[in-house]
């Protein structure tokens, strides 16, 4: 693991405070990890209703924040997954950035 480098987590300011362990962003060497984001403000409400485009774009900021508070941006990101209740929402997620 030395290889790896000192584990860090990160806070993300302008984020809903994380529930018990969880953290935002793990730092571990030059690695960044970021933990699953949802589509929620700074206070912790669901944004977008029923609105998966609006849910996405909200995701997407998150997710932005996340980056940036690790140093890093979109272009450095190796690996998404994404979950969605209704596989039918698809297209929506994809319009949304």
């Amino acid at each position: 693991m030395s290889e790896l480098g000192r584990r860090e987590e990160i806070r993300v300011p302008g984020m809903s405070e994380p529930i018990s362990h969880f953290t935002h962003v793990v730092r571990a060497g030059r690695l960044v990890f970021v933990s699953g984001c949802v589509a929620t403000d700074a206070e912790g409400r669901t944004v977008g209703g029923n609105d998966v485009v609006a849910q996405a774009r909200q995701v997407h900021e998150n997710l932005k924040k996340c980056l940036a508070a690790a140093g890093a941006t979109f272009a450095d990101v190796c690996k998404v997954t994404v979950f969605l209740k209704d596989v039918g929402d698809r297209e929506g997620e994809h319009r949304a950035p």
